[in-house]
């Protein structure tokens, strides 16, 4: 279980989407992935499964609800105290407890968890969210600071986090006493597992708060302030300690991470520290030579191309690609030659072309060696 994956990310939705947008979603995944339509693939089959189990939770009001508060715990029964964190994927509690109740009634060993057997309501750690930023490739190079504005849940200010009508109080749990957990006896052994009344709050809430509906959290917008340092790439991750959802009972907010996408550049493509594009040039320059004007980012910059420059040829201008935020020394631009063919020619353009075509022919070997030697090379292979 410690790396299930988060319900509203299997689905593609956000956490505030409606029923629709749930229903629609699945439909779409459960038409992609279904076996009948992917009969060899195990991938598909297992996505399937993913999708079908994220719907039947979050179609329903109340189970989406006791995920929304504790993660995959609220609707597993089966699993121990370990809280939601990590992009909703659960922590090692339920394993590692129950394993320690065995240990801990055969050899009189104590263990476990702050709030959990000390008869206390149960703490969670809020999850970890995940921001999806565009940036340019210009801004991952230089550096840049922007402002996103996501979806959390927070402490609600109504009944500050407990989920009871302000003026009562939530009551004890009648099936585990308090404790969140209950015990399983099993011949010798005797086994722990979350107490399904209370989900492991301990608690009921019998007369909830009307804001949060007795979650004790609220869904809202927050507006944050991110640094991209200079040299990102596509897919790095910057870290916002404590700007993820709200926990639980007290326990401390998730992280919020946010994910690095660079957007489609005109002229560039990135290759970790490098930088491509193609640069065209006319056959009269390939064949004579020139100089020519490229861009780079730091503005344009110009270099001379040797007379009969091949299509394909790599320019290499050194220090003028990328610096990543890991290297101390900027990377290169990589120019690679394209030779433009000429459209739209006129009746003279085309009488001095047929013209040097003729001159060509008369000394192929001497002008044309490349195509000389696979015609070679075309004759030795029908020969054989």
């Amino acid at each position: 279980m410690a790396n299930k994956r988060d319900f509203y990310d299997i689905l593609g939705v956000n956490r505030d989407a409606s029923d629709d947008d749930i229903k629609k979603a699945y439909r779409k995944l459960a038409m992609k992935y279904h076996p009948d339509r992917n009969p060899d693939s195990k991938e598909a089959e297992e996505k399937f499964k993913e999708a079908k189990e994220a719907y039947e939770i979050l179609s329903e009001p109340e189970k989406r609800r006791a995920y929304d508060a504790y993660g995959h715990a609220g609707v597993n029964p089966q699993m121990g105290a370990g809280g939601p964190g990590g992009f909703g994927a659960e922590g090692m509690g339920g394993f590692s407890e129950a394993f320690g109740d065995i240990f801990g009634e055969i050899f009189g060993g104590a263990g476990g968890r702050s709030g959990g057997r000390g008869g206390g309501q149960q703490v969670y750690r809020g999850s970890d969210l995940r921001y999806n930023l565009e940036i340019t490739l210009e801004q991952a190079a230089r550096g840049t600071e922007t402002k996103i504005r996501i979806p959390a849940l927070e402490e609600c200010d109504t009944c500050n986090g407990t989920g009871a009508k302000p003026g009562t109080q939530a009551k004890t749990c009648h099936t585990c006493g308090g404790a969140g957990q209950v015990r399983m006896q099993q011949g010798f052994f005797s086994l722990q597992q979350t107490c399904p009344t209370c989900h492991g709050m301990g608690k009921i809430i019998t007369d909830p708060c009307r804001v949060c509906d007795g979650a004790g959290r609220v869904k809202k917008h927050k507006t944050l302030s991110v640094k991209i340092p200079a040299g990102v790439d596509d897919g790095d991750r910057i870290r916002l300690a404590g700007e993820g959802e709200a926990g639980v009972n007290g326990g401390p907010p998730g992280d919020l991470y946010v994910v690095v996408q660079l957007k489609p550049h005109p002229v560039f493509q990135r290759d970790g520290a490098d930088l491509h594009c193609e640069m065209p040039i006319s056959f009269t320059v390939a064949a004579l030579g020139g100089e020519i004007e490229i861009p780079t980012l730091d503005g344009g910059a110009k270099i001379k191309v040797p007379a009969e420059t091949q299509s394909g040829q790599v320019f290499r201008l050194r220090g003028k690609g990328i610096k990543p935020i890991r290297q101390t020394s900027s990377g290169d631009l990589m120019c690679h030659v394209v030779i433009e063919t000429p459209v739209r020619l006129t009746d003279r353009q085309k009488e001095l072309l047929r013209e040097l075509e003729e001159i060509n022919k008369k000394d192929g070997d001497k002008h044309n060696p490349r195509a000389k030697s696979f015609m070679d090379k075309v004759k030795d292979f029908f020969a054989s």
